[in-house]
């Protein structure tokens, strides 16, 4: 005989009652601001967001109306001051990632592509009346931004993009294409990356293209099976005529701009990992103290917490990493390379802490009624988007050697 029960949205949650939670207590480190915070977030993702996962996952899909429920939890443009609001801690940025990621990687991205992407290039690179006219109402959703740098032939190489803005008396005209890029379809502007000098990697800009200009289509991406609560879209512009102050014009020729905004969403994604390793180990360990087998709970089997203490430990790895690079971001000193190691050593934590809960949830775990399955399948997409294990691993390995092994 056995005994079963499937999610609870309370077991989405964070619980300071919960021993898998915090285990080195990371987050006596929390003012009462982020704490707050902290909570807001996990509460509206508990209560709001998950109770609509199965029907978003089946679907494919993200409606835009979130955007005006996160902007007002305020979790958009919280490293950027002024502007409608006040920038934040970077421990607080991370905390905001976390507790989205504990719903799906899907609401994550969709609220770093706004944040971490859109709203920070414009912060850095976008002219006082660029930010004055969209960092406000970007902040609270009632607009939306996309980043577009990828392109269909061109991932981790980048400055092999084809997609070219040519001079036309004092403005300019936008032709290429651009793939894999969140949020797209349902954005008001685009943050588009382009050659002003074709073939020459060094005349890359950064330019500000509203979505209604005629020329530039997008369309959503299908059959994807993963990250299916995001909205991803292929980007087109045919002759898109372009204003001269649709120039970001401070930002810097080269890959220097576009790869200073994907640092701050790959710390984002750092924090993100410590969210999903959390909600994978706090629900499965609800399931094995619940769950009975041969009449005495899974979780009083020595494989099973084995298992427990692995996943315990790649979540605490990730959440010690995480801080410290809140810390070093907050006073400065916080290096690209550190970033890099965080980003992909915690997706690989992740991975293994929601394989490890699928595992344990054995054959209900491939329901939607159950979160590692969704997380784990999401995690793929997480591993390969904003800097491959690989290419991290290249950073690192040019950091330790001062040879570049890769263009």
């Amino acid at each position: 005989m056995s005994k079963d029960t499937t999610l609870g949205y309370d077991d989405v949650m964070f619980s300071e009652e919960d021993p898998s939670h915090d285990f080195y207590r990371l987050d006596s480190k929390l003012t009462a601001r982020e704490r707050a915070l902290r909570e807001r977030v996990s509460e509206w993702v508990a209560r709001e967001f998950m109770p609509s996962v199965p029907k978003y996952w089946e679907a494919g899909d993200l409606p835009r109306s979130i955007a005006a429920e996160l902007g007002a939890l305020g979790v958009f443009g919280s490293s950027i001051d002024g502007f409608g609001g006040e920038s934040l801690s970077a421990r607080a940025t991370g905390i905001i990632m976390r507790e989205l990621e504990r719903g799906d990687s899907g609401l994550r991205t969709f609220a770093s592509v706004q944040s971490s992407l859109a709203m920070n290039a414009l912060s850095f690179f976008g002219s006082e009346v660029q930010k004055s006219q969209w960092l406000p109402e970007m902040r609270t959703g009632e607009r939306l931004g996309c980043f577009a740098l990828t392109e269909p032939g061109f991932g981790s190489n980048p400055g092999g993009m084809e997609t070219l803005a040519t001079r036309d008396g004092s403005g300019w005209i936008l032709n290429g294409r651009k793939k894999w890029i969140g949020n797209a379809d349902i954005a008001d502007m685009a943050i588009v990356w382009a050659k002003t000098v074709e073939g020459d990697p060094a005349s890359i800009r950064g330019f500000l293209v509203e979505t209604d200009r005629p020329g530039l289509h997008a369309e959503l991406m299908s059959g994807k099976m993963s990250l299916r609560c995001a909205r991803t879209s292929e980007l087109s512009f045919d002759r898109v005529s372009l204003p001269a102050d649709a120039l970001l014009e401070r930002s810097p020729s080269g890959l220097s701009g576009p790869l200073r905004c994907l640092n701050e969403a790959r710390y984002g994604i750092a924090w993100g990992m410590v969210g999903a390793c959390e909600a994978c180990l706090q629900e499965v360990r609800g399931h094995v103290l619940r769950r009975e087998s041969f009449d005495v709970p899974l979780g009083a089997f020595q494989l099973v917490q084995d298992k427990l203490a692995e996943m315990l430990t790649f979540t605490t790895h990730s959440h010690v990493l995480a801080d410290r690079l809140s810390e070093l971001k907050d006073s400065g000193q916080c290096l690209p390379e550190q970033i890099s190691l965080a980003k992909y050593s915690n997706v690989d934590n992740a991975r293994k802490v929601a394989a490890l809960a699928r595992e344990l949830f054995g054959g209900v775990g491939i329901l939607i009624d159950h979160s590692p399955m969704r997380h784990l399948i999401n995690l793929e997409s997480v591993a390969t988007y904003e800097g491959t294990r690989d290419i991290h691993r290249l950073v690192l390995g040019r950091a330790l050697t001062g040879m570049q092994a890769f263009r």
